[in-house]
């Protein structure tokens, strides 16, 4: 269940609530009016950790693969726990700061597949590994081709 509650709004009252007044009138709550049940505090709110502070990239390296080149992103713990978007930003940013021409649209799909699922998949994979050469695909296709869209993962050159 997920219960949205806007900015500024009041919160639910209790039938115990003291009578609110607002100008000249006067409102109360009578025991028989029925009132919206609260959901437990669980269901209201979600329980979030802060994201670590960056960096979130520990260091990057091109290496040949037997697919092409294929840039390494070795993500820091910080950046393995992260989860909010700014993380996500700002761990593209680190990359791109190590690796400017890592900045293509297939390069970026590639590490958003890889933040988003593939270190929940496989959390101890020692780097993220990012080929220019992949096409660009849609969402569906990046995370059924396991955020290696055009051919299997990579492996060592031979």
């Amino acid at each position: 269940m997920v219960v949205v509650v806007a900015c500024g709004s009041p919160g639910p009252t209790s039938p115990t609530s003291p009578p609110t007044t607002t100008g000249s009138q006067a409102s109360t709550t009578s025991p028989d009016t029925p009132t919206p049940e609260t959901p437990p505090a669980s269901e209201t709110s979600e329980t979030t950790t802060p994201d670590p502070p960056p960096p979130y990239i520990d260091h990057v390296q091109w290496a040949q693969t037997d697919v092409g080149a294929s840039l390494q992103v070795y993500p820091t713990p910080a950046g393995r726990q992260a989860s909010a978007e700014t993380a996500m930003a700002q761990a593209w940013h680190e990359v791109l700061v190590l690796a400017p021409t890592a900045n293509t649209p297939t390069m970026k799909a590639q590490f958003d597949c890889h933040w988003t699922f593939a270190r929940l998949v496989d959390p101890t994979k020692a780097s993220w590994n990012l080929e220019p050469s992949r096409p660009v695909v849609t969402s569906d296709q990046m995370i059924a081709a396991r955020c290696n869209p055009g051919g299997a993962e990579e492996g060592p050159a031979h």
